[in-house]
């Protein structure tokens, strides 16, 4: 059923979804990674495709940037199209020493400036954490690979532009890993409409070290955290099925 903000009918989606913010993003996902790929929906030019990844039927759509934005889209197609998974695929900012640009990311949990999950847990802290069984099975699989990656803590940020640039170096003292503008809301969303979530991230800038990739890389780039991710799915495939 159509959607004030999505188009598509039921069934064109699949019960997994990857979230990418740009939704040209989104698009190069689609025709790199997936077969028979069919765009679903195009309104507000936040494109949405269904093909599949070594057999398993998969789709891709774009998130925008932020919690708000991202939380319209994540809420509808679960409570709308059925949709069991969601994983953010995206890029974050480094904080850490030991953290570099082009390092994978996988957020364990997410803390955030914003005050959504306040909302929805009556003004008390909530904790926003993925799925375990998509966690571990994205790093089984990046495992495999010989991939390296790290695990914990990402800090979802409602300003992109922040006025508190002090506020990095306590990120930094607590152990965050990454810095970017979607998971906790995913996590949050996730959680009340009973779907599984993970938030897999390539470093795309050290904030404190002034290093960054271009724009093109950014939206082109990434390819083995697409790698690590899609096979990770497949493992948990593999496990839900036993």
């Amino acid at each position: 059923m159509a959607t004030p903000h999505i188009e598509a009918r039921d069934g064109d989606f699949a019960d997994t979804v990857l979230m990418p913010g740009d939704p040209l993003r989104a698009e190069f996902i689609a025709e790199t990674f997936l077969d028979d790929v069919v765009c679903v929906n195009r309104v507000r030019n936040m494109l949405a495709f269904t093909g599949t990844y070594r057999g398993r039927r998969i789709s891709v759509m774009g998130s925008g940037m932020g919690i708000p934005s991202l939380s319209i889209y994540a809420k509808e197609l679960i409570t709308e199209y059925g949709v069991k998974r969601l994983v953010r695929v995206g890029s974050c900012g480094a904080v850490r020493d030991d953290v570099a640009v082009n390092d994978i990311v996988i957020g364990m949990g997410a803390c955030t400036d914003s005050r959504v999950n306040r909302t929805r847990f009556n003004g008390h802290d909530f904790a926003a954490i993925a799925d375990f069984g998509l966690t571990r099975h994205t790093v089984d699989a990046a495992a495999e690979r010989g991939t390296p990656t790290q695990v914990g803590n990402l800090f979802s940020a409602d300003l992109f532009y922040t006025p508190d640039v002090d506020f990095f170096q306590t990120m930094k003292r607590l152990g965050i890993l990454g810095v970017e503008m979607e998971a906790a809301g995913l996590y949050g969303v996730a959680a009340e409409f009973g779907a599984r979530a993970l938030t897999v991230c390539t470093v795309s800038d050290h904030i404190l070290k002034d290093e960054a990739l271009d724009a093109q890389t950014r939206q082109t780039g990434f390819a083995e955290m697409m790698t690590i991710t899609l096979d990770g799915l497949l493992r948990d495939d593999e496990e839900q099925a036993q």
